[in-house]
């Protein structure tokens, strides 16, 4: 079975996501920016309303490029510990999403073994900064290494599909030592294609739709690209 995870921006999107059978969310603010890290109060308002999706929470102290400074490396190592320290009364599959880069498109392996190792128990997701490192394949390797769960990635490509064949070879190199997420312009109408050239067993999306005046889950959309995995 495909995990279907639904990037979502706040408390009422993620149970929308949830009702629509979503598998798992992850919970950014800021998606104009690419998801920056949610308020504390957000975190702990989602734990104890949702009651079967799991949880990704990314962990980004702002939009931009992906190098993280001391005084950044601090904010994720105190936010990590604050996310760890809330209370699960549902018991959720609960996780951080991270990703940290040099100035020469490698992974920054020092700030990411903190963070990894400050996330304790918690599963850890590397995202798609992972998509502007130089060399996808070494990298995955030193995320193995690191002891992340999970990588998020396009294949170095806008679209999941224009990066299949990447992501299909990423997926054969783990194998069962880390799990890679699919990402990228995935949609009901091509989902199966992406699963068919990928190989994915679990992909990542919006399904966004305005409302009010602002960005909001579209459940319908949810419920097609669930229908579309099953």
């Amino acid at each position: 079975m495909t995990t279907v995870e639904i990037c979502v921006s706040d408390v009422p999107t993620a149970l929308v996501a949830e009702a629509a059978g979503a598998d798992r969310l992850e919970l950014c603010a800021d998606l104009g920016q690419g998801g920056t890290t949610p308020s504390l109060g957000t975190v702990e308002v989602a734990l104890r309303s949702l009651t079967t999706a799991g949880l990704r929470v990314m962990v980004r102290p702002r939009g931009g490029d992906f190098r993280v400074s001391e005084i950044e490396e601090q904010v994720m190592l105190a936010d990590i510990a604050a996310v760890r320290a809330l209370p699960n009364p549902r018991g959720l599959d609960l996780g951080v999403v991270v990703g940290a880069l040099t100035g020469a498109g490698r992974l920054d392996l020092p700030v990411l073994r903190r963070l990894i190792a400050a996330a304790g128990p918690l599963p850890v997701t590397v995202h798609k900064a992972v998509d502007e490192v130089h060399d996808q394949l070494a990298a995955l390797d030193e995320i193995i290494e690191l002891g992340a769960d999970a990588v998020l990635t396009s294949g170095a490509a806008p679209t999941a599909l224009e990066g299949a064949a990447r992501i299909a070879a990423l997926r054969e190199r783990a194998g069962d030592r880390l799990r890679i997420v699919a990402a990228g312009g995935i949609r009901s109408y091509n989902i199966r294609q992406v699963l068919a050239e990928t190989g994915a067993q679990e992909v990542h999306l919006r399904a966004p739709v305005r409302r009010d005046g602002r960005e909001a889950t579209d459940a319908d959309e949810v419920r097609r690209v669930v229908a579309a995995t099953r």
